[in-house]
């Protein structure tokens, strides 16, 4: 009776954790089954009742059978609690995505949730669930499962460590990796499983005790590469990257073994039956030719999936459009282009607090004019699908005709232009008189981005946690857009069509951004990752079927911004080859990290390198579509003056957030100056003094395009350095220098070199052939 009463002891702790936690979640996002207050409907699907009718009785279905075969030790029903979690996850989200892939893999984003709650119950459970008398059983089997699981490992890596928390050199048994990493990943998952099983199956008979021995397993090996982790990315002094880094890979390796432990254990049990010398001689030599078969067959089907798929290479966009070639974006002509530029959010629909104080400025060609004065060539312009849609299936001609007149000023100016698709909170709607926000939230402005009638909340209250982007309203909105609830997301899809027709035979339009800052939903990363990229696949189609060449820029999801790293879009999302990585670099800045005064989980310097990482895993160039907003104005100019450096060092571009703000807008309402480059009076409306300080760091000298591509990239105001290798002579050498004074130029390898004055400074250009020089004195 003691393994009965064992097992009600533990489903009962367990069910109490669940209601607990989803009285005491004001956000439905932090319970192991949280209630945002929504109310699910069968219209949309099954996915609103996936942790009701599918999580909860899988979690209290393992948990009972965990309490009855693992014994009352606390170390043997932790890791079984942890399996109970991640397993319950996986079948949650496989009714919600029908993939097992995906599934699996996203089971290890809910860890943090597993281990306190395995920690909990444990305790309850060897209290109050009664003592047995503890039995100690043979070892059994243990080098032959260990082998088996870790040579079946990279042919059912999936998108097991895919993050860009494995740097280069990390062991992981993954196919994707590089075949010395994934072997001594193997060999440290057989390493880590065979002492598990050792210690396990004494404790925990039959099945269980090897699936348990593969949770930990996989959790040591998250360890081992965390360490070794350390010595390739331990960022800088004070960073709490490594700790994020280990957590990522703990993670990762016990999603793995809990998904897939259960050959360890089915392994093991056959192993033990296998008594006959010959038998356990043939159950050896199968063990070896699974190892053989496996290692084989994950080095060379990655290779050849390459090959195959780089022979469906996409038709080049016509002449004089901007293009993505490898890891960067060039002209088509043989010059790689940065861009480097700002914001622009003057035809954003925002939610205005106060009636007396507008929430944008207007948009002129004088905006274009002083952004061009200081050498910057891009602008990303943020547009609203509420002014572009007010009504479903109509758009506004006179917002269209805006964005034109937009367009057609940057041309005149000599400026590219990305159309963002611009959302912050997912719509503009604010807490209505009304609402009872739960204990923890609070009531909110609202932001921008999606019309009321795409905006599907299904009565969550519109309450901020921390801020604008965790609202159970907000996460429900989009949670209702990822799964295409009512044909909402479709419309997106629609309307991305529509504009990208309207502008597809004009090259000022360097591409389009098809999401800004994408938000997380309710089960990240079924939505952050695996729906995200569906939608993103979906758009591109519709540009591209509606003959637009231009890039696309897609971001990966707010976690980006807020944490500084994310998972992305899942690989493969797409097959057009036309695309730009296009993350937020707001390390140091808007990051959770400082909003709660720890130190930075990324630094300035360690997201570049995290970034570029995410892009060159994508095969994409990367562009940082925002930063900026480093709090007070001493802290502002050195933090700069660092971003300003590493992105030099890595020869990127980016946009700077914001050229104008108003004292009205809802994220950086003010009832004295705005808060941006190109101020603004509150009290009358009129300009104030410019940030100059500033703009002296973001207008300094830059290679606008260069033959080839460049190899080295070092500024600081009118002064630079600069290197690159081109195999044909080219003529696209463009250098911006800012200032009056003429620069005095020191070059090699470059020819016809001219210097022409144009407002603001000065651009340089000449012809290059090999590899090549130049260098500026201001």
């Amino acid at each position: 009776m003691k393994p009965v009463r064992r097992a009600l002891v533990a489903v009962s702790a367990t069910a109490i954790l669940v209601i607990a936690q989803a009285i005491l979640d004001p956000t439905g996002l932090l319970a192991l089954v949280g209630w945002s207050g929504a109310v699910p409907s069968l219209e949309a699907g099954i996915w609103p009742f996936a942790a009701y009718v599918v999580f909860v009785p899988v979690l209290l279905g393992v948990v009972a059978w965990v309490a009855v075969r693992a014994g009352d030790r606390f170390w043997t029903l932790v890791p079984g609690i942890v399996l109970a979690v991640l397993l319950a996850q996986a079948a949650a989200c496989f009714v919600m995505t029908w993939n097992l892939g995906v599934s699996a893999w996203a089971a290890g984003y809910v860890t943090a949730k597993a281990v306190p709650a395995a920690l909990i119950v444990a305790a309850a459970t060897r209290l109050l669930g009664g003592r047995s008398v503890r039995e100690r059983h043979a070892r059994g089997a243990v080098w032959i499962p260990a082998i088996v699981f870790a040579g079946l490992a990279p042919l059912l890596s999936g998108l097991w460590w895919t993050s860009v928390a494995y740097a280069p050199g990390v062991p992981a048994p993954a196919s994707h990796r590089d075949p010395i990493s994934m072997i001594l990943g193997m060999l440290v998952l057989a390493g880590a499983t065979v002492l598990c099983l050792r210690w396990m199956r004494p404790r925990v008979r039959g099945i269980l005790g090897g699936w348990l021995a593969a949770v930990a397993a996989g959790a040591g090996l998250g360890l081992v590469q965390a360490i070794v982790g350390f010595a390739f990315d331990r960022g800088a002094t004070g960073e709490l990257w490594p700790l994020m880094n280990a957590y990522v890979a703990v993670a990762d390796g016990a999603s793995f073994g809990a998904c897939l432990g259960w050959i360890v254990g089915v392994t093991a049990v056959v192993a033990d039956r296998a008594t006959s010398p010959r038998a356990a001689q043939a159950l050896r030599l199968a063990a070896a030719l699974v190892v053989v078969a496996a290692t084989a067959a994950a080095v060379i089907l990655p290779s050849s999936t390459a090959a195959a798929s780089s022979g469906a290479a996409q038709p080049a966009p016509p002449a004089g459009y901007l293009r993505a070639d490898g890891g960067i974006i060039t002209d088509g002509e043989g010059d790689q282009v940065l861009l480097r530029g700002v914001n622009v959010n003057q035809l954003v629909d925002f939610f205005q607090p106060a009636a007396n104080l507008p929430a944008t400025r207007p948009l002129t060609e004088d905006d274009f004019a002083g952004i061009a004065e200081q050498g910057f060539n891009v602008v990303r312009l943020g547009l609203s699908w509420s002014a572009l849609e007010p009504e479903p299936g109509t758009i506004d001609e006179a917002y269209l005709e805006k964005i034109q007149d937009a367009v057609g000023w940057a041309k005149k100016h000599d400026i590219y232009i990305v159309l963002d698709m611009h959302q912050d909170g997912w719509w503009a709607g604010n807490t209505t008189a009304g609402t009872v926000c739960r204990p923890g939230t609070d009531p909110m402005w609202g932001y921008d981005g999606a019309p009321a009638w795409a905006t599907l909340t299904d009565g969550a209250p519109r309450c901020s946690f921390t801020g604008r982007d965790i609202s159970p309203a907000g996460d429900r909105a989009f949670q209702n857009f990822y799964f295409d609830t009512d044909g909402v997301q479709s419309a997106l899809v629609d309307t991305w069509g529509k504009l990208a027709a309207v502008f597809s035979d004009e090259p000022t339009v360097a591409g389009y951004d098809l999401l800004n800052e994408p938000g997380f939903g309710e089960t990240a990363p079924v939505t952050t990752s695996h729906l995200l990229g569906r939608f993103y696949g979906r758009a591109i189609d519709a540009i591209r079927a509606a003959d637009a060449p231009q890039i696309v820029f897609i971001e990966p999801s707010i976690f980006w911004s807020g944490l500084g790293f994310d998972s992305g879009p899942t690989p493969g999302f797409t097959d057009d080859d036309n695309l730009v990585y296009s993350p937020h670099l707001y390390a140091e800045s808007i990051t959770m990290d400082r909003s709660l005064g720890l130190p930075p989980i990324v630094g300035i310097e360690g997201q570049f390198e995290l970034a570029s990482r995410a892009a060159d895993a994508y095969g994409m160039p990367l562009w940082s579509g925002e930063y900026g907003y480093w709090g007070d104005d001493a802290d502002r100019v050195a933090r700069l003056t660092r971003y300003a450096a590493a992105e030099d060092a890595h020869i990127l571009g980016s946009a700077y957030w914001v050229w104008k703000q108003a004292c009205g807008d809802p994220q950086g309402f003010s009832t004295d100056i705005s808060d941006a480059l190109q101020r603004e009076e509150c009290a009358t409306g009129s300009a104030a003094a410019p940030r100059d300080d500033l703009l002296a760091i973001l207008s300094r000298a830059y290679p606008r395009s260069a033959p080839g591509a460049l190899t080295s990239l070092k500024a600081d105001g009118a002064r630079v350095e600069l290197a690159g290798t081109t195999e044909d002579e080219g003529c696209g050498l463009e250098v911006w220098v800012p200032g009056s004074a003429a620069p005095e130029i020191d070059s090699s390898g470059v020819t016809a070199l001219k210097t022409a004055q144009v407002a603001g400074g000065w651009l340089v250009t000449g012809c290059a052939e090999g590899d090549y020089s130049l260098s500026t004195e201001g």
